[in-house]
């Protein structure tokens, strides 16, 4: 069984998705594919210089992430190309990952699980659920004026609950999520 976890930004799905990790499940994670994608000699990191231009890059040639982020969360269609770039490359590397899986019980970790193709791959869909004010709270890496344009451009979260088989809300501390999994678990144990 393929379950696919996803929620907002800095909701806690890598958090969860490694509970369900400590409890038997393959975990893949479709951010660290991303993050891979993008180093040299990989297809993604040529099209995204071709498309956004060497400024992107450091001294070393690597791929800015944030200034190329910065650029993306504030302009629709350059989400867009990058998304049109790095999306196919994201689901063909899940593909070739779950053939290689033997295990039967497998999470998905992906923020975009619902925006892309990646539904499809799964059977049950995992919605973590948390306030825009415990997300800015929770996250170091980004400004709140950051956070609220990255949420500006994902599909709202009360759009992803319409989708999910099972919800976590993650407004609690870990042992609250840890809770919500185990009960999960046991659900997704009768199905198995």
């Amino acid at each position: 069984m393929i379950i696919g976890i996803t929620g907002s930004i800095g909701s806690g799905k890598t958090s969860v998705a490694k509970i369900f990790g400590r409890h038997g499940f393959e975990v893949i994670d479709a951010d660290k594919m991303a993050h891979n994608l993008l180093k040299k000699n990989f297809p993604a990191y040529k099209k995204i210089i071709q498309s956004f231009g060497n400024e992107f890059l450091d001294k070393n040639n690597n791929i800015i992430k944030k200034k190329l982020g910065d650029l993306v969360f504030v302009d629709v269609k350059k989400l867009k190309k990058l998304n049109s770039i790095m999306h196919p490359m994201i689901i063909a590397n899940i593909k070739s990952t779950l053939k290689k899986i033997k295990n039967n019980k497998i999470i998905i970790d992906a923020p975009l699980l619902l925006e892309t193709n990646a539904k499809n791959m799964v059977d049950k869909v995992i919605v973590i659920k948390t306030d825009v004010n415990k997300t800015i709270e929770r996250n170091k890496k980004f400004s709140k004026e950051q956070i609220e344009k990255i949420l500006n451009q994902q599909m709202p979260l009360n759009e992803k609950l319409k989708y999910a088989d099972f919800v976590v809300d993650n407004n609690g501390d870990l042992r609250h999520a840890e809770k919500q999994v185990n009960k999960i678990i046991e659900e997704l144990n009768l199905l198995l």
